[in-house]
């Protein structure tokens, strides 16, 4: 008889060490709502700028803002820092928190500043806040694709026209924001367009035109002795 057991060989068990770890569950591509929550409620506020309807109507933008442009981007942000994209993340976040405090503004506090005559300095002020935020924004979008940052460089001129009209109060300038605002609203919903088709069919319908070296960051190289 061998001196050899006749037991079966166990198979080796994982230890905590090497356990195979769950994958991590994906997610829908959070973009397409962000920049529709954004592109409808910047087209809404836009066409009022313009006095293409009276502005007496306006309030009625107020209700998106809240939950359009507000809520629904502020959580196409949240899920874009769960997905790792820092941009989208900071970008839907912020925007839905504008809309979300342009609500505010507009309903509970500019009616009680004092004084009256001076409401439109805190206006100006508030809106270049925006305007550098976004600009620095549209140096990051060079890294995106073409499509997002057309959005960006139209966002900023934006801001930075309804700015200048806010502190001049230059009303033939603030229109011209509207305008721009109206481009601008376009462009995001061209960019939300094509990233729910684009993912709905599995390939590329809508360009966007991706930027070189888009999301890619660079690594220091080490340094070579002589």
């Amino acid at each position: 008889m061998s001196s050899q057991s006749s037991m079966p060989a166990r198979e080796a068990v994982p230890t905590s060490d090497h356990a195979p770890s769950a994958p991590s569950p994906s997610i829908a591509d959070p973009g397409p709502l962000g920049l529709a929550g954004f592109a409808m409620t910047t087209f809404v506020l836009s066409v009022f700028n313009t006095n293409m309807i009276d502005g007496a109507l306006g309030g009625s933008v107020l209700a998106l803002a809240v939950f359009y442009g507000g809520i629904a981007q502020l959580l196409a942000g949240m899920w874009e820092f769960r997905k790792g994209n820092t941009f989208g993340a900071l970008a839907f976040s912020s925007y839905g928190a504008f809309w979300l405090s342009y609500y505010w503004l507009v309903h509970d506090i500019l009616g009680n500043l004092q004084p009256a005559d001076q409401v439109y300095k805190a206006v100006g002020l508030y809106l270049l806040a925006w305007t550098i935020f976004t600009a620095y924004m549209t140096i990051a979008a060079m890294r995106t694709n073409g499509a997002v940052l057309a959005v960006f460089v139209t966002l900023t001129l934006t801001f930075l026209f309804l700015t200048i009209g806010e502190f001049a109060k230059n009303t033939g300038i603030h229109k011209f924001a509207g305008w721009l605002g109206i481009i601008t609203a376009l462009l995001a919903w061209y960019a939300s367009f094509a990233g729910v088709t684009n993912s709905t069919w599995g390939k590329t319908v809508m360009p966007t035109w991706p930027l070189a070296n888009a999301g890619r960051i660079p690594r220091s190289r080490p340094a070579v002795s002589d």
